[in-house]
């Protein structure tokens, strides 16, 4: 964030002062980062030969990755907080009531919760984790190509199609219209598809694949 507020601000238009408008980005950054590190744990305890332990109790099969689930959403919780505070303190001025801060929440948890169990899938896929580490930066990458950082409007037409319908800008502009209290469309909608479609197929995915890979 201090990268980008003092070393690219300064020549990047928005409208808006450039620290309120890369808040949501950057918050959708580092949550999602912390979230893959999910993929990474799950292949570990996997080859590390847990599940075979885990199969000779008696406990549920959603248990072991409920338990990552749960430990990376506290981090990323943690951790969308830190970007809070350090985006106050260098001028982040939002003008969201208590009902907008609600669906802030509501939308980074759905967002959290989604990316930990598409890592669980991966890290149940990998053959090795090197291999599930690579899920990092699939999610690092498409934030960049979105409106993350700057308008979608100024990219080549070829890119901006592809920036404007990716799951990312739809969720990073209802976080900002949150916030900022400007018009947010259907981006909430589309964003709430995108994101919720994605936990419902990643857990019933996750849960077959616990079952095939034991």
């Amino acid at each position: 964030m201090l990268m980008f507020v003092y070393v690219f601000g300064g020549a990047i238009q928005t409208g808006t002062a450039y620290v309120n408008y890369i808040v949501p980005g950057i918050i959708i950054f580092c949550a999602g980062y912390g979230s893959s590190m999910t993929a990474v744990s799950v292949s570990q305890d996997r080859l590390g030969g847990l599940f075979e332990r885990l199969r000779s109790m008696p406990v549920h099969p959603s248990s072991f990755m409920l338990g990552h689930v749960i430990g990376s959403f506290v981090r990323n919780a943690i951790s969308a907080a830190l970007v809070f505070v350090v985006a106050f303190l260098l001028g982040f001025r939002p003008e969201a009531g208590w009902l907008d801060w609600l669906g802030v929440v509501l939308l980074l948890s759905l967002f959290i919760l989604s990316v930990c169990w598409l890592a669980v899938v991966f890290g149940l896929l990998a053959k090795s984790v090197e291999t599930a580490s690579a899920f990092t930066f699939i999610v690092m990458f498409m934030p960049y190509v979105s409106s993350a950082f700057v308008p979608t409007d100024t990219m080549p037409s070829w890119l901006r199609a592809y920036a404007d319908y990716q799951p990312f800008t739809p969720l990073i502009e209802t976080l900002r219209g949150l916030l900022l209290d400007t018009d947010i469309g259907r981006q909430s909608w589309i964003a709430v598809v995108w994101f919720g479609g994605m936990l419902f197929v990643s857990y019933i995915v996750a849960m077959i694949l616990f079952r095939r890979k034991g």
